[in-house]
């Protein structure tokens, strides 16, 4: 190549790396044209999938407007994508149409890095040019340089969107992710960030990130150390902080994901807010706390829970209890209905290292023979008509913890028998299964019944009480601790008077005796609902309960006859008859007023007229009385 061309070369190579790059591609077409002695030149970017739009155009020494028209036919598409040629007809272009005498136009293709079609590059003259490999590299130079232009804006466009988008999808994400330079100052914030930490988006450039901290040495050293770990290179992965927000104060807790970013210029940090769930983490803790220390405060004034009392008797049974508690031992409660055999067991089960763990009954009375047995165990789906998915028994629900079997002496003898396995192995089936489950399950079992007889008719399984009777307590009758009926009747009146709406600072000393004095069939379970029944009829502040609800066969004192007239013992209905009658008489038959029967019995008159009725008491009848 000659010096000239080669200066030449360097010259255009120097210019088209000069042009500006707002005007671009104007310089760009008006030089070429200029270098070629052409009268027009134009770029063109093609824009997927079929059309082509100007960049420059130069026409007659000045620009004209872009235009948009469709790409060459197959033939010249063929020419520009094999290099610079000659190409089609000027009448392919709006612009040769209306520029008669225009021929011979002559382009480039304008490539990508990765050899993609990007535009084109052309010049046109009405003067019919031969080829030139001169003209030929100058259209080369030019179309390259066009060609990196057109990518470069592309790039640019392509970054700019991207920007944009990331810009988008950080302000508007759920999760809150701040920014902040190795001073603690904020460089931004998204909403999300801006929402729980109470700041306006004019307040977060340049915001101290420790001025949201409270002002507690624990909370700003705890925040201190984990900033120190982000700033020497480390990532700081869900640790949990506490914050305050800027506009009110309040707190706020926050678990973090902190790093720096590649440059070590700054830290990135998403923050979710955990607010909510330590508050009630918090809660939960407070109010746990606070049922312990209730439960223990209730356990050390009534002993057990709801068992109150100081006699002998009791003192025995909750003894047994602190000494059986803390074993695995299976306990047999024995007792009349009402003694408070589920109370002990609860005591039990709560005294014992399962405490925290299930306490599960179930009354084997109340149960259908054929039900229990699917009640205690469970059963697979289709196991029975009616079993139409599995079930989950009380054994299973009660696994490590403790499972109550009231009234076990109502258990049939085909599900004693794997009752008893349950006992000896400790793994349960259920009905319809086939696969043993072990069932870590502490029994306690009550009845009211008296075992032993059972035994002997065949009821209750010898092998099954032997094993369920490992650790015995007989629960007393009430009539064997009398001396905790006047605190069981305090207790009761505490316990119901505010449920009713009543007001009752004491016990009449009468009515207090009649309780003493009464045989209690029902024990404390009927004790709890005479107090209840007496507190709904009763107004006055001072408790007094009709002797009538007394009427039963009380406990006969020291050197009382055990029979009554004619040496036998009077049924309810008769003694009650008989001292209705003895009152009347003293009264002549007057019912009401100061020296009527019914003030001498503690009645109302009401009630008295009730009594004598249901009884069959009349003064026209006496004689038959």
């Amino acid at each position: 190549m000659a010096d000239e061309d080669l200066a030449f070369l360097n010259w255009l190579v120097a210019v088209t790396a000069g042009f500006p790059d707002g005007d671009f591609f104007r310089r760009l077409v008006r030089y070429l044209a200029q270098t070629l002695h052409r009268q027009h030149a134009f770029v063109a970017e093609f824009i997927p999938p079929a059309r082509t739009r100007t960049l420059a155009f130069w026409s007659n020494g000045d620009f004209i407007d872009d235009i948009d028209y469709e790409p060459p036919a197959a033939s010249g598409d063929d020419a520009i994508r094999s290099g610079l040629a000659h190409i089609f007809a000027c009448a392919s272009l709006p612009f040769c149409e209306a520029q008669p005498g225009i021929e011979s136009p002559c382009g480039v293709p304008l490539r990508g890095s990765d050899g993609s079609l990007l535009g084109h590059l052309y010049v046109f003259d009405r003067q019919a040019r031969p080829a030139d490999p001169r003209a030929q590299l100058i259209m080369q130079i030019f179309g390259a340089r066009a060609a990196a232009e057109v990518q470069r804006l592309r790039l640019e466009q392509s970054l700019r969107q991207s920007e944009e988008r990331f810009r988008d999808l950080f302000d508007e994400a759920p999760i809150a992710y701040v920014h902040e330079d190795l001073q603690a100052r904020f460089i931004r914030a998204n909403r999300t960030a801006q929402r729980i930490l109470g700041v306006t988006p004019e307040e977060v450039k340049g915001m101290v990130g420790f001025s949201l901290v409270p002002d507690r040495p624990d909370a700003q050293r705890r925040v201190q150390e984990l900033f120190e770990s982000v700033k020497r290179g480390l990532d700081v992965n869900g640790s949990l902080i506490e914050l305050q927000r800027k506009d009110n104060g309040r707190p706020v807790f926050v678990q973090f994901w902190s790093s720096p970013d590649p440059g070590g210029q700054y830290t990135r940090t998403m923050l979710v807010d955990v607010t909510d769930r330590v508050l009630l983490e918090r809660e939960q803790a407070r109010l746990q706390a606070q049922n312990v220390y209730l439960q223990e405060e209730i356990k050390s004034v009534h002993n057990f829970e709801e068992i109150v009392g100081a006699s002998a008797a009791l003192m025995k049974v909750l003894d047994n209890v602190q000494r059986v508690a803390p074993t695995d031992a299976t306990v047999l409660i024995s007792g009349e209905t009402g003694t408070g055999k589920e109370l002990i067991a609860r005591a039990i089960h709560s005294a014992s290292k399962r405490a925290d763990k299930s306490f599960i009954k179930i009354n084997c009375a109340a149960l259908p023979a054929g039900l229990i047995e699917s009640e205690l165990f469970g059963h697979e789906r289709g196991a029975f008509s009616g079993a139409i998915q599995r079930r989950i028994g009380r054994f299973e629900l009660a696994n490590s913890g403790t499972i109550f079997l009231d009234e076990v002496g109502e258990i049939p003898l085909d599900v004693q028998v794997k009752l008893l396995r349950v006992l000896q192995e400790r793994e349960i089936e259920r009905v319809g299964g086939n696969q043993p489950i072990k069932a870590d399950v502490r029994v306690i079992a009550a009845t009211n019944r008296d075992l032993r007889n059972a035994l002997a008719d065949g009821k209750f399984r010898l092998d099954l009480y032997y094993r369920l009777n490992v650790f015995p307590i007989d629960m007393p009758a009430l009539r064997d601790r009398t001396a905790d009926i006047p605190l069981l009747a305090q207790f009761f009146v505490q316990k119901y008077a505010s449920r009713v709406g009543r007001s009752v600072v004491g016990i009449e000393p009468d009515t207090m005796d009649r309780l003493v004095r009464y045989h209690w069939p029902g024990n404390v379970r009927e004790l709890e609902n005479i107090i209840e029944r007496a507190l709904i009829l009763s107004a006055a502040p001072i408790l007094s309960i009709d002797p009538e609800v007394f009427a039963a066969p009380v406990s006969p004192s020291a050197g009382d006859a055990p029979g009554g007239e004619g040496g036998e013992t009077a049924d309810l209905n008769s003694m009650q008859r008989s001292h209705i009658l003895n009152a009347l008489r003293r009264t002549n038959w007057v019912i009401e007023g100061e020296r009527g029967a019914a003030v001498q019995l503690a009645m109302k008159p009401a009630t008295l007229r009730h009594r004598m009725k249901k009884l069959g008491i009349s003064r026209s009848h006496e004689g038959r009385s």
